[in-house]
């Protein structure tokens, strides 16, 4: 799976746009098809350490525009188990280190594709072994968790930790309770979380902890009015969502700022429609595929947040998602 941006754009801002926009479904399905025949463009090997993350949200975005089948299953499955590593966390390619993010994404396509026993069968390790990789990065003193063996510690690495063993059903080998201490270590006077204790609150932050929280059956702990507050500021004029004050809007927080406002009860604090809008607005109509913004370059990890947040908010046509 490419993440190359284009070929295609998003409509201009002053550009023409029907009164009535609508969901072009099969030409987002042909473009995530089309992905992975552009080998030849440099910046498909550029974004190689993008590759399994890729495949994830191209497979997604596919599941809910209602379209599983449009990748091929056993390939996908192949090339999961190709990025697996004998400590048993996986790479975003054959050959590259091991990470979180890539593990978390791996277990999600499994999950997704019903494969999880290929794991235990043709993996280098089986389910338990891509549970032991993630314990062994918990800090056993404050419960935050390490991208890898290199020790960098992020909020988001937390969440895959939590995500992943919960989809495995080993949550217990891990201190879940010193988990949510850190988890809480992160919060805000003004309701949001941060990437670490003291850090700014984040849109993207804010999804990872309250998701963690979420999965740990810990939402008691959340101000959510206070929360749902900060998040629903997150809505500009123009129907679109940014991450924090002062930014631009960008597609990709339909999905960090909706899924946060929905485990927390308080999806309806957002203008559903303007939200809509913006975001069909940010599709390329002829070739497919969701930009950031109207105007530029559509690509894949736009796309699925894009098609994810439209199905928070129950658009026509698209599968419900999980907001975990």
């Amino acid at each position: 799976m490419s993440l190359v941006s284009g070929p295609g754009r998003a409509r201009a801002v002053g550009g023409s746009f029907p009164d009535e926009l609508e969901l072009v479904v099969e030409k987002h399905v042909k473009y995530i098809q089309d992905l992975d025949k552009r080998k030849d463009e440099l910046e498909y090997w550029l974004t190689e350490h993008l590759r399994l993350n890729g495949v994830y949200w191209g497979l997604t975005a596919l599941h809910l525009l209602g379209h599983p089948e449009a990748l091929p299953r056993e390939q996908t499955i192949d090339f999961v188990l190709s990025c697996q590593h004998e400590n048993g966390g996986f790479g975003a390619a054959p050959g590259h280190d091991p990470h979180m993010l890539y593990t978390v994404s791996a277990v999600q396509i499994l999950v997704t594709v019903d494969a999880l026993d290929e794991l235990d069968r043709r993996g280098k390790t089986g389910q338990a072994g891509v549970g032991q990789y993630i314990a062994r990065l918990q800090n056993q003193d404050d419960g935050s968790f390490a991208g890898d063996e290199w020790g960098e510690t992020d909020t988001r690495f937390l969440f895959g930790a939590l995500n992943v063993l919960s989809l495995l059903h080993l949550l217990s080998s891990i201190d879940v309770h010193r988990a949510v201490t850190y988890v809480q270590a992160c919060a805000n006077l003004d309701g949001g979380y941060g990437v670490s204790p003291g850090a700014e609150s984040h849109a993207g932050q804010i999804f990872v902890c309250v998701g963690a929280l979420a999965i740990a059956d810990r939402l008691d702990l959340v101000d959510k009015d206070r929360l749902g507050g900060w998040l629903s500021e997150r809505q500009l004029d123009n129907g679109g969502l940014n991450g924090r004050p002062e930014k631009l809007e960008d597609v990709c927080y339909s999905w960090w700022v909706m899924s946060s406002l929905a485990m927390i009860g308080r999806l309806d604090w957002i203008d559903k429609e303007k939200l809509s809008r913006f975001i069909l607005r940010c599709q390329d109509p002829e070739l497919g595929g969701i930009a950031d913004r109207p105007g530029d370059a559509v690509d894949v990890f736009h796309t699925v947040f894009g098609l994810a947040g439209l199905s928070l908010i129950g658009f026509p046509g698209l599968e419900e998602v999980d907001p975990i």
